[in-house]
């Protein structure tokens, strides 16, 4: 499940990246050789970073690569930081949870009210949808954290599922 979970985010992301820089290579390119940028570039970047930024989001908690402040870390009880780590791996899955279903009730209403971009009309809703899901995998992953955690340490970084 993992290594699935890492293909498909990894290729989401890694599409959507190549995507921007080609779309600001043939933009720009366009605005200096032939005076003339592409239409909507700007609309379509911003779409392709909702893409790279929750495709990646899922692998950046599988890995444990979230910012940590780990300053108490050295003074504080091995139990105490193990508490520290199903908490925080509880609160981090709840909140994405909670979000991802936020995320799902927002698509439907865009999907009613057949909210586009505002310049190519492209639909909202399928975006808010892939938004949705990876919130709801990433909570997933930190609540698989809190029932089987990672073998890279028990100071809250990630790891093996």
């Amino acid at each position: 499940m993992k290594k699935h979970l890492e293909t498909v985010c990894g290729l989401l992301a890694g599409i959507a990246l190549f995507g921007i820089m080609a779309l600001t290579f043939f933009d720009v390119g366009g605005r200096k050789l032939l005076s003339h940028s592409i239409t909507g570039s700007l609309e379509l970047t911003e779409l392709l970073m909702v893409v790279v930024i929750f495709a990646a989001l899922p692998l950046v908690s599988l890995r444990g690569e979230h910012v940590v402040f780990d300053s108490l870390d050295p003074v504080l009880p091995k139990s105490v930081r193990a508490v520290q780590r199903v908490l925080v791996q509880l609160l981090c899955g709840a909140a994405l949870l909670g979000l991802g279903v936020l995320m799902w009730q927002t698509g439907t209403s865009f999907v009613e009210s057949g909210e586009t971009t505002a310049q190519l009309a492209i639909p909202k809703a399928p975006f808010i949808y892939g938004m949705s899901v990876l919130c709801l995998m990433t909570g997933l992953v930190h609540l698989a954290f809190v029932i089987r955690p990672s073998q890279a340490g028990e100071e809250g970084e990630g790891g093996t599922l």
